[in-house]
């Protein structure tokens, strides 16, 4: 009975000092009060009226799962203004409180999660005033705290919005946890952010008006706009039309979208009024992480493609490739060099908008300390350069969508996205997983015992190498020097054995073609990849120079559209070169063969490939690399139409600062640009030239300079990586006449007449436009003045849209008449006659043995020219 006593009077204590009650108020509630959404869920969680029962407080649950949090909202919409809890939701049955001390939230647990500050007076009562405000009264009415000094998304009519305050959108409309955009006032201007980066202002707004300069103290909107004060004045005015039976009662709302709304009450429900920015592309997450926002919707950028299960958003189209999570993440622990990163380009007019509103990091640098400052910061996910000024901004933390330049955005800034290779990364895991065992091994050694450890090692490569060579061998002595002068180089790739390279090429028995420098075997390697091992033969002085160019830049070089260096080989005096293998070959095997033609989409495919991959050597390397022999030998294709540009053997490399000059001649005949021909500077816009003859031979289907020639068809040309491509034996009919298709391409777009270029078996399958803007392309590539040809990066805006496509200048084409006239002349070909030739120039007959030459090929070129290099 004791027992039983006590129970019931500790009872009547509780009910006497706490109340739970599913009673809603009017007004105002009184302490000591607890409740839950549970106790209150036949009341649909609603505990709380204001006076006229205009706005309501509740335990709200917004969505099908157990979050609950303690909000306000307009009582005839159910549009939520307020939550104190919003990054901490409770369940069902976790608590409210109303103590003399405040309020406080607590968890299923009873662990506090969220409360009012602590106050000099006792809590008298809790009201809900008619303007959506929740306040807490002392005994003299005095308010201690209210709700409109800590917004969550909104302001009401009437509520100041204070200067340093900021609206958090939230994450979804069911979701009130902290979103990623916000809406900050400062002492001039209102400033819309995301993830903290700027994106847009109030006084950018088309609607505001700057009224005076006094700085401003809040903000508020009411029914007749929006306003920015000062201490005593507008300092901003927003003028907001107002709709059809328009009420006075109105809230600014940041919306999780990244717009800032006013909406007003009309027909018992809320209407928006203004909404800015007016563009939908300026907040910078509206197409996901590297997505391209347009008026169309979203896309990708050149090199990126979308992932239907992570939509939105765009990854890199290379798999080789990923792109890293800022500081912390694995990528960049393990790639602690800023070899491990690569960057790819984001193209022309590809704006990412807060840039604009940043200080670079540096000013007057170079590209490639730009990306050395963004490879050296783990937070750096991506960097845009300005080309005129040499600023360096750096993206960093997060990434958002880019956009075609518009408004005031500045176009001279170029964008490159931070990238690490997949086989870097294997690299370093591999190296990180190996590695721990020989640490704590040398650790555990004495120090004499690693030292006689080393001492062994040391003399033991010394006695492999001697067994290696004959007595008196001068030539191998010199070769293991050549080999130790070569592996010095940074960057290498990974070095095959010889024996490894002979057991995948069968003994080289698959021969596959030969280029400029050897002979090329298609080869499996133990792991089953299939390659392409580039012998080279013709090594001499300056092959061993572009052997050494080869490997240490092309190694080192990670573009979807640039064939990959998988490895190389140095044995005794012989060099090799293992590439990828591309299983369609070279592009002039599939274009100028027999057989079904290339549709135009995949011709069109194949130009913007090349030019991208051309961009990337011109302006996105360290150093500038030109290829200067841009050929279709040297675009390779795969199953899957990749397209992929080979044979960097004959390309120098160029600081940003250097001209480029060269010593000596080189590239193929048909594809050479005439600064080859006089003594004029070599430049990127050599290469500019080759692509527009490669473009012109992709419209058309056949090689630019067709000639008479006594010999039959089908005389095996070669490709960069020796997959063996076949001449077109039509074209070198013994009646046919010599044709100069450059100057037809010329006439025709004189005439308009462009579907006349295309090749006839697909003529009916394309349209004047699509034509149009190739044969344009092409011919601004040809401009004799290099100045005057567009940059590579520039072509893959004008074929990718996002560039209106230059008129080619006609006054710096008149050189390809007097090309066409002379190369089609039945009196200058074949027969021995003399050329006239303007003065200073010679005709040259190149020796037919060149993989690129055929019987009475010829150029023009400088008489100064074929006397030596320069």
């Amino acid at each position: 009975m004791a027992v039983a006593g006590a129970t019931l009077f500790l009872l009547l204590l509780t009910l006497l000092t706490t109340t739970y009650s599913a009673t809603i108020y009017t007004g105002s509630i009184t302490p000591i009060y607890t409740t839950t959404h549970f106790l209150l869920v036949d009341n649909n969680g609603v505990f709380l009226l204001s006076i006229n029962r205009t706005y309501t407080a509740a335990i709200l649950n917004t969505q099908s799962t157990s979050t609950f949090y303690l909000v306000i909202y307009h009582s005839a919409t159910h549009t939520v203004v307020w939550a104190a809890n919003r990054n901490t939701p409770i369940s069902s049955s976790g608590e409210i409180r109303l103590t003399f001390n405040g309020i406080t939230i607590h968890d299923d647990s009873g662990e506090q999660i969220w409360s009012t500050p602590a106050f000099n007076s006792s809590v008298a009562s809790l009201q809900l005033l008619d303007s959506g405000n929740l306040i807490l009264l002392d005994r003299f009415n005095k308010t201690l705290w209210q709700s409109f000094d800590y917004p969550m998304d909104t302001i009401v009519s009437g509520q100041k919005f204070p200067v340093g305050g900021s609206l958090i959108s939230t994450n979804s409309p069911v979701d009130f946890s902290d979103g990623d955009y916000t809406f900050t006032v400062t002492s001039s201007d209102g400033i819309l952010r995301w993830q903290n980066l700027t994106y847009y202002s109030l006084l950018m707004d088309s609607n505001s008006i700057k009224n005076s300069n006094q700085p401003i103290s809040y903000v508020m909107v009411n029914g007749s706009g929006l306003y920015l004060f000062g201490v005593s004045d507008i300092a901003i005015k927003v003028t907001i039309t107002p709709a059809a039976a328009d009420s006075d009662y109105r809230i600014l709302k940041m919306t999780n979208n990244g717009h800032l709304v006013v909406n007003t009450y009309i027909n018992n429900n809320w209407v928006t009024i203004f909404s800015t920015p007016s563009n939908s592309c300026r907040p910078p997450a509206r197409c996901g992480k590297l997505g391209l926002c347009s008026d169309s919707g979203c896309s990708c950028p050149p090199g990126f493609r979308t992932d239907p299960a992570t939509r939105p958003g765009c990854f890199l189209s290379d798999n080789s490739l990923s792109l890293p999570e800022p500081c912390g993440d694995e990528t960049h622990r393990r790639s602690n060099s800023s070899e491990d990163f690569f960057y790819v380009p984001l193209g022309a007019g590809m704006t990412y908008i807060p840039v604009d509103f940043m200080d670079p990091v540096k000013t007057g640098v170079s590209l490639s300390t730009c990306k050395a400052i963004c490879s050296e910061s783990c937070s750096c996910l991506a960097f845009y350069y300005g080309n005129q000024s040499g600023s360096c901004n750096l993206i960093e933390n997060h990434l958002g969508s880019v956009v075609s330049s518009f408004g005031n955005i500045s176009d001279n800034k170029l964008g490159f996205v931070k990238t690490v290779s997949s086989l870097s990364l294997s690299r370093n895991q591999g190296n990180d997983s190996g590695s721990d065992f020989p640490v704590i091994g040398l650790v555990l050694l004495p120090a004499s015992g690693v030292l006689a450890i080393s001492i062994f090692a040391i003399l033991m490569n010394r006695r492999s190498k001697h067994n290696k060579m004959k007595p008196n061998s001068k030539k191998l002595v010199d070769n293991y020097s050549d080999d130790l002068e070569l592996f010095s180089i940074a960057g290498l790739p990974v070095r095959f054995d010889h024996e490894d390279l002979v057991e995948a090429t069968g003994n080289f028995g698959t021969r596959i073609g030969s280029g400029g420098f050897g002979t090329v075997y298609k080869g499996v390697l133990r792991d089953k990849t299939v390659v392409a091992v580039k012998k080279i033969t013709a090594l001499g002085a300056q092959g061993k120079k572009e052997f050494g160019t080869e490997i240490a830049i092309i190694g080192n070089i990670h573009h979807v559209n640039l064939v990959k260096l998988k490895g190389f080989c140095a044995h005794r005096r012989e060099r090799y070169l293992v590439y990828e293998y591309m299983n369609r070959g070279s592009l002039d095997r599939t274009l100028f063969c027999p057989g079904p033609p290339m549709e135009w989409q995949e011709r069109f495919e194949i130009a913007v490939g090349t030019a991208r991959g051309l961009a990337y050597l011109h302006s996105e390397c360290e150093h500038k690399i030109i290829h200067c022999d841009v050929k279709p030998e040297n675009i390779l294709l795969s199953d899957n139409m990749q397209v992929k540009i080979s044979d960097f053997g004959l390309s120098k490399l160029l600081s940003p600062e250097q001209s480029g000059l060269f010593t000596t001649m080189r590239g193929t005949r048909g594809y050479l640009a005439p600064e080859w021909l006089t003594n004029a500077a070599i430049s990127d816009k050599t290469d500019v030239y080759s692509y527009g003859m490669v473009l012109l031979e992709l419209i058309q289907g056949k090689k630019n300079c067709v000639q008479p020639s006594s010999h039959n068809s089908g005389n095996a040309s070669t490709s960069a990586e020796g997959h063996s491509s076949v001449s077109s034996g039509s074209q070198n009919h013994p009646r046919a006449r010599a044709f100069y298709f450059p100057l037809k391409a010329l006439e025709m777009h004189e005439e308009g007449r462009y579907l006349d270029l295309v090749e006839p078996r697909i003529a009916s399958r394309v349209t004047n436009i699509e034509a149009e803007k190739l044969v344009k392309v092409a011919l601004c590539c040809l401009h004799e003045d290099p100045s005057l040809r567009p940059t590579m990066a520039n072509v893959v805006a004008m074929l990718e849209g996002t560039l209106p496509v230059g008129e080619p200048r006609l006054e710096c084409l008149n050189f390809l008449r007097f090309y066409g006239r002379r190369f089609t002349e039945p009196s200058t070909v074949g027969t021995g006659d003399e050329v006239e030739v303007p003065s200073g120039f010679m005709v040259v007959t190149f020796d037919s043995s060149s993989p690129s030459a055929s019987p009475n090929s010829f150029s023009y070129m400088s008489s100064q020219q074929v006397s030596g290099p320069r």
